[in-house]
């Protein structure tokens, strides 16, 4: 990683989740994992440490609100939580978080928002900002898909995902759907998202005995 790169801290008590969410962020350029916590107080020292330009907090931590540790924060803010109550997402905005994601949400999704906020970083670098730069600053942290990008809304590949989760007893993760239909990994993947997007299907995480946790599905 190089000097330049924007140092992120990951707060969440569930280790797999911060592994997972800690991977995304090692794996998206120009950004470097500082620190991986799971409480306000490690959370607080890790930011002692050394310098933080992003914390990806959860809601609820075991001593305490992670909205509480974004208002006594001086870095940047992602809100990462379960909690999808109105008057939290509220209090989180108002806290100061730059972005909320309600858990479960897809590796790429967390990707997408973090090269979005490194874009509204270049944006704002200037010490002195037009209004047209503000604007575009803020514009870049609500990026949207184009239309063309998610996967054709009838597609017979689509169609043999939805039957394969149909059929299967259990939900199934993305390689265990590309082996049931025939195609690569990414092409599973590719559809699956597409799918979530249009809720007909919900994403959600397995976890097992070792390492992260994986992304599994199954239909709405």
């Amino acid at each position: 990683m190089g000097g330049t790169d924007l140092k992120v801290l990951v707060v969440d008590d569930d280790f797999r989740v911060a592994e997972l969410h800690a991977s995304v962020v090692s794996g998206v350029a120009g950004f470097e994992v500082s620190a991986v916590a799971g409480s306000i107080a490690a959370a607080r020292d890790a930011v002692r440490t050394g310098p933080v330009d992003l914390a990806l907090v959860d809601v609820y931590l075991p001593d305490g609100s992670g909205i509480d540790l974004i208002r006594s924060l001086e870095c940047d803010s992602f809100v990462l939580g379960a909690a999808g109550e109105g008057a939290t997402v509220r209090a989180a905005l108002a806290a100061g978080a730059l972005v909320y994601l309600v858990k479960p949400f897809a590796s790429t999704e967390l990707a997408r928002r973090l090269a979005a906020y490194a874009q509204y970083r270049r944006v704002v670098a200037g010490e002195e900002l037009t209004q047209t730069e503000i604007d575009t600053g803020l514009a870049a942290l609500r990026p949207v898909l184009p239309a063309t990008r998610p996967a054709p809304s009838r597609s017979m590949t689509e169609e043999l995902v939805m039957q394969a989760l149909r059929e299967s007893p259990e939900p199934m993760s993305a390689g265990e759907v590309a082996v049931t239909i025939g195609v690569s990994r990414a092409t599973a993947q590719r559809y699956l998202a597409a799918l979530v997007a249009k809720k007909r299907l919900r994403m959600q995480l397995r976890y097992g005995t070792t390492g992260r946790p994986e992304q599994e599905y199954r239909p709405l």
